[in-house]
């Protein structure tokens, strides 16, 4: 054998075996998949450090329903609250204001004067949003007179700032994040920058002053020029209300109610209580004011009787409409001011009971017969200062069992009366 030969494979098989092995060849680990990264809350300086938590809170619940977090840094950055918007929001005069006040400051001589004159203006407008909506053109006139005294006072207030500042004051929390999510929504779609969305403090717009959520449910473009602009357009502005009107269930042809009479010895009880027809309120002794009979629409509807400044004040019965209205705004003084304003600019008289007079009572107060009723076992709701359907229900059932007139009037004597009785002085 060759020598070299030999040694080749001598020296082979003395070599290590671990060299005729294939080499493991350790895998580099794949990049770690991209994380989106977590929302950064946008840096609060308020100074308040109940809104600062609020932001910080409803930043995080905004990413999640969607909302972008480009538009929320860009929005809410910086943003403090508007203490004026807080005031105001104990003050709404809807609930504080005496009843028959607020009615006569609503349906003042000024306003039928301004209607008369601007209603020649927009009567080709009105005509054609009655036509199509079935709503009133004196009805729509009424809502334009009560919100903005017709398109001249539409309100300076930063909407997004406003709804942020009752959203973290607690009180109506629900319902202004509600807005703040929906206006946020309004300036993320493109259809109107933030300098654009200002209003009421409550977050009103337009000239017919519509929330945001309405505005994004109900607002339309009644002029055809393809924008729903409440502000600048009187004809969306008007068809924008008619069209939440009809969503909210107007019935066309039917009023909204009728100033009524009540016998001597009447059953107050029954006053924001059953609905029945006013054949049926006849048989109680119930009678229009006027002496007319009932005609048309209203004669099968269905009515509510109330007497909103009690049994010495005037009398309504309150159609399906009435109620419609409120879903504009939900305050029997409201409603009652337009439809009542809306008569007038139609041609009829005023209210003819007169208003009693009427004294205006404190929060304190209101306060204090609210824990005086629940004291007393007739559960007003909580005990917030307003004075609405569960506190005059309350009040009515606590009155008929004193043997009073039930009539859920809140008067300064009643408040006396309850207070000594609940012993809260």
């Amino acid at each position: 054998m060759d020598r070299r030969v030999f040694l080749v494979l001598l020296l082979a098989g003395c070599a290590d075996p671990s060299t005729n092995l294939v080499p493991v060849v350790t895998p580099t680990p794949p990049p770690p998949t991209p994380q989106a990264p977590a929302p950064v809350v946008p840096p609060t300086q308020s100074g308040v450090r109940s809104f600062d938590d609020w932001s910080r809170d409803f930043y995080s619940r905004a990413v999640k329903a969607g909302l972008p977090a480009s538009l929320l840094d860009r929005e809410l950055a910086g943003l403090v609250p508007d203490p004026r918007v807080n005031s105001l929001d104990s003050r709404q005069p809807e609930f504080a204001k005496p009843f028959g006040d607020y009615i006569k400051g609503a349906v003042s001589e000024d306003r039928v004067a301004i209607a008369a004159r601007r209603k020649p203006a927009v009567a080709s407008i009105l005509a054609d949003i009655e036509a199509r909506y079935g709503v009133p053109g004196d009805i729509l006139m009424a809502i334009w007179a009560m919100e903005t005294g017709f398109g001249a006072v539409l309100g300076d207030f930063d909407v997004i700032r406003s709804m942020a500042t009752l959203a973290a004051q607690g009180r109506r929390q629900a319902f202004a994040e509600d807005q703040l999510m929906a206006a946020l929504r309004i300036i993320g779609s493109g259809e109107f920058p933030r300098s654009q969305l200002r209003g009421s403090w409550a977050g009103a717009m337009g000239q017919t002053q519509f929330i945001p959520t309405s505005f994004l449910a109900t607002a339309v473009d009644g002029d055809g020029d393809g924008r729903r602009d409440v502000w600048g357009s009187t004809h969306d502005a008007l068809a924008s209300a008619a069209n939440l009107l009809s969503k909210g269930g107007w019935q066309r042809g039917q009023g909204w109610a009728r100033e009524v009479t009540v016998p001597d010895g009447f059953d107050f009880s029954l006053t924001e209580g059953p609905r029945e027809t006013p054949e049926w309120w006849a048989q109680h002794g119930v009678r229009r004011t006027d002496g007319l009979p009932w005609s048309g629409a209203d004669a099968g509807a269905k009515a509510m009787l109330i007497t909103p400044t009690g049994a010495q004040g005037p009398a309504f019965l309150l159609f399906p409409n009435h109620f419609v209205i409120r879903k504009y705004n939900n305050a029997t003084t409201y409603a009652l001011g337009v439809g009542l304003l809306a008569d007038r600019f139609g041609g009829m008289g005023g209210v003819i009971k007169p208003w009693p007079y009427e004294t205006a009572l404190s929060i304190g107060d209101r306060i204090a017969i609210q824990r005086a009723l629940a004291q007393l076992g007739f559960d007003p709701g909580q005990p917030d200062g307003v004075v609405g359907v569960n506190t005059r229900t309350a009040l009515r059932n606590w009155q008929k069992s004193r043997g009073l007139t039930a009539d859920g009037y809140l008067s300064q004597d009643m408040v006396q009366r309850l207070r000594a009785e609940a012993n809260i002085l």
